[in-house]
């Protein structure tokens, strides 16, 4: 399934991030809105409905830390030759995107909503990790990368906003107590998600098979031992423990980590903070999400900005837009007045500013670790990044979500009820100003000192070119030994080893781990 003479055009660029809509629009809905009709519908506690993601996220995560890697490998049988050793993995999890439905339907037991997150956790892992890999496998270029990124985080926008506008839309209708608008937001959701995969899967390519996986393929056809297999299975995780050698790599993981999960904070508490700490309704709750509209030429301006700018200054402008509109939150929550409506769209729709600019930045960051990896490894191994990436989200996100929900049930929360003691009302507000804000504080000191953008990746890339046609690395310039050296964090005379003297964890790195 390889086309590697294939041109990425906007058409193509535009399939291929279709499959984002459900990236961005399923947990988008999840998480501003899960919690909410777990407690408030279903009746659960908040300790109970957090568990559900925390439980399934945890599960999830293990299998997507499997999963990088079994997609590397996949090309070695019948299915990975004849479909793709990525792209298989969108053609069978497109159909079953309709499991999302099920996570909307009232009257179910705890462990029939447990069930149905953990299937979808895994599906969407099955689907996006693969999937989050092809910009790497179809193209090399710099330019060609960020056209496909760009497409991808404008229908990511798309589709949080279409999650937080419709069921907005279904709420206002149906009314704030009837759970049927829940049910059918999922059900239009769920199609919408099968019938995106599928045009991914249709548009997407994958590169021809190097000469070294050609040799890997014939080498797995030879048996082996239970020792051997037990040893490869160990020899996993010292792969996904190397990816954390890369110091692009590390401090890229921060900056994802800390800024997600800040933002996961607030996009679950904001519909209690809406309903319980400024007494406004939840349908309105929904308006001020949906300003994430403003997300669809903000994205557009950053996939300009990214290249004119760099990631860095993108991150530290984000995080500094957030914060302030946070300020703006807390001001409000203080010191409300007649204007309260207009100054919440107001400050809603300019924190989506900062909001849509932080989830651009990272995945248009990703597909170029893998590039410097290659310096260290002389492998390619998109695969375990992607798994890496995912198994660090999911798990922090997991437990983000069960501490929110532990919180809001210490702080007096009661479930089903309308009107929330004062106790409970001031910890959603603590966890909305202070959670938030100080998980971007910290991606923010890490953003200060990235250096990976358009320039030291040419660089980079050019580099790796110029010792694959056999220079020598006696003739490396000044600036590009610097470059290689920041951003490996190896010291440059122990890189681009033989294939017996590849990079271990014994090889010297040029500093400690930051």
């Amino acid at each position: 399934m390889s086309r590697t003479n294939k041109k990425i055009t906007i058409p193509v660029s535009i399939g291929y991030g279709l499959t984002d809509i459900m990236g961005g629009g399923a947990f988008t809905v999840i998480g501003a809105w899960l919690l909410y009709f777990y407690t408030t519908f279903v009746g659960l506690s908040p300790v109970e409905a957090a568990s559900i993601v925390a439980i399934a996220r945890i599960v999830d995560a293990i299998v997507s830390l499997f999963m990088g890697s079994f997609t590397d490998h996949f090309y070695k049988n019948y299915l990975g030759k004849k479909f793709g050793r990525r792209r298989f993995f969108l053609l069978i999890g497109a159909p079953l995107m309709l499991v999302y439905a099920l996570l909307w339907v009232e009257g179910m037991n705890y462990a029939f909503y447990l069930a149905v997150y953990l299937a979808f956790e895994i599906i969407a892992a099955m689907v996006l990790i693969p999937w989050e890999t092809l910009p790497s496998e179809m193209t090399r270029d710099f330019n060609s990368r960020t056209k496909l990124s760009t497409c991808r985080m404008f229908l990511s926008a798309s589709g949080t906003f279409l999650a937080t506008f419709i069921p907005g839309l279904l709420i206002n209708y149906f009314g704030e107590h009837n759970a049927n608008a829940y049910l059918i937001n999922g059900i239009v959701f769920a199609v919408l998600f099968m019938l995106c995969v599928l045009v991914s899967w249709k548009v997407t390519w994958e590169r021809e098979l190097t000469p070294e996986m050609k040799a890997e393929l014939e080498n797995s056809r030879t048996s082996r031992t239970l020792n051997e297999k037990l040893a490869a299975f160990g020899g996993l995780f010292k792969e996904y423990a190397s990816t954390l050698k890369v110091r692009a790599f590390r401090k890229h993981l921060a900056i994802y980590l800390f800024s997600f999960t800040g933002k996961d904070v607030y996009n679950t508490v904001f519909v209690f903070f809406c309903v319980y700490c400024l007494n406004v309704s939840s349908s309105l709750a929904g308006t001020l999400l949906s300003m994430s509209i403003v997300g669809l030429p903000v994205t557009l301006a950053a996939g300009v900005a990214i290249i004119k700018y760099g990631p860095s200054r993108l991150y530290i402008f984000a995080y500094s837009l957030m914060m302030l509109c946070l300020g703006g939150f807390f001001l409000v929550y203080q010191f409300p007045t007649d204007n309260k409506v207009m100054l919440l769209v107001i400050l809603a729709g300019v924190y989506q500013v900062g909001r849509c600019v932080l989830e651009f930045t990272p995945w248009n960051v990703f597909p170029f670790i893998p590039d410097i990896d290659e310096m260290i490894t002389r492998q390619r191994r998109e695969g375990l990044f992607a798994a890496v990436m995912t198994f660090s989200r999911k798990t922090t996100v997991a437990i983000a979500t069960f501490v929110v929900g532990l919180l809001l049930q210490s702080g007096g929360f009661v479930k089903g009820s309308q009107v929330q003691p004062q106790e409970a009302i001031n910890t959603i507000a603590m966890l909305l100003f202070i959670g938030t804000a100080g998980l971007l504080l910290i991606a923010l000191w890490q953003a200060l000192t990235f250096h990976l953008n358009k320039r030291t990746h040419k660089i980079f890339v050019d580099e790796v070119e110029r010792l694959k046609a056999h220079g020598l690395k006696s003739d490396v310039t000044a600036e590009t030994r610097h470059i290689v050296e920041d951003l490996t964090g190896y010291n440059y005379d122990k890189l681009w080893c033989s294939a017996t003297q590849q990079a271990s964890p014994e090889v010297k790195q040029a500093s400690t781990l930051s």
